[in-house]
């Protein structure tokens, strides 16, 4: 009969972790957040300023839903930042990381990240009769992806109680 393959290619990882995973994907998430908590931290300094100035594109009555939906963009992106800087610490506190977080757990923050309050940014651009714009579809994916990603960096962080349990 055949032998079993024993080759890997970019295609085809092996499942194993190796121990430089952990570093890699904490300090990528780390790097991310920052850098996304710079972008909203700027965010809420334009939306200072718009308020600051009076500017009627963004306080007028009939552009409270922009209002709100900027508000939305500012707060959420916040918080995920601040979530990404979580998320590698944690990754990186962890002897191995599993082939589930690697595939599925850091690309679905990262999207959260990215389409959560990307869809409330973009929902508050065009404003259509007191709704949001066509953007906002982003959110509910993106809060999908949050959950999904909050879930299995949860069930990963797990396994560093039980590696200094000794089981």
């Amino acid at each position: 009969m055949g032998q079993a393959k024993d080759k890997f290619s970019a295609t085809n990882p092996p499942i194993e972790a190796t121990a430089g995973d952990g570093q890699r994907l904490g300090r990528r998430h780390i790097v991310f957040g920052w850098w996304s908590l710079l972008f909203f931290l700027t965010l809420g300094i334009f939306l200072e300023m718009l308020h600051g100035f009076k500017i009627g594109w963004y306080l007028n009555v009939s552009n409270e839903s922009r209002r709100l939906m900027f508000t939305l963009a500012h707060a959420h992106g916040t918080l995920l930042a601040l979530v990404q800087i979580a998320a590698g610490m944690t990754i990186r506190l962890l002897p191995t990381v599993s082939a589930g977080w690697r595939r599925f757990g850091s690309p679905a923050l990262i999207g959260a990240s990215v389409l959560l309050p990307g869809g409330f940014l973009l929902g508050g651009l065009n404003i259509m009769g007191g709704d949001p714009g066509y953007g906002i579809i982003l959110v509910p994916v993106g809060a999908l992806l949050f959950f999904v990603g909050v879930f299995l960096t949860g069930r990963e962080a797990q396994s560093l109680r039980r590696s200094e349990a000794g089981e």
